[in-house]
């Protein structure tokens, strides 16, 4: 297994922050299946303010490149990620069309 962290900002505006958070409340079962399919078998996300942490813990077939080759042949992931953009803005050091972005991690308390 293997986890990683990425973050994203949202929008800094109160109706759509609540309006990002209810759609994760039960996100569309087209999304979860294709979050599962991915490898990725555990994902949290967190906020604070406008910004948002991503945690996911992934087994050994999980890559970003065949994420993001499965995301682009699946028209409900496409239809979600271009809703979700509604809500999101790109951190200011992200390159260009880049949402989610990997963190470095700094510490580790044990290992």
């Amino acid at each position: 297994m293997k986890r990683y962290c990425l973050t994203l900002d949202l929008k800094d505006d109160a109706q759509l922050i609540a309006e990002y958070e209810e759609y994760h409340r039960e996100i569309w079962p087209g999304i979860k299946k294709s979050i599962i399919d991915s490898g990725i078998i555990n994902m949290e996300i967190y906020r604070f303010d406008n910004r948002l942490m991503m945690i996911m813990e992934t087994n050994n077939r999980f890559t970003f490149e065949r994420k993001a080759a499965m995301d682009v042949s699946n028209p409900k992931v496409l239809e979600w990620e271009a809703l979700m953009w509604k809500f999101q803005q790109p951190l200011k050091n992200a390159k260009p069309g880049e949402k989610w972005v990997l963190m470095d991690r700094i510490f580790k308390l044990n290992g």
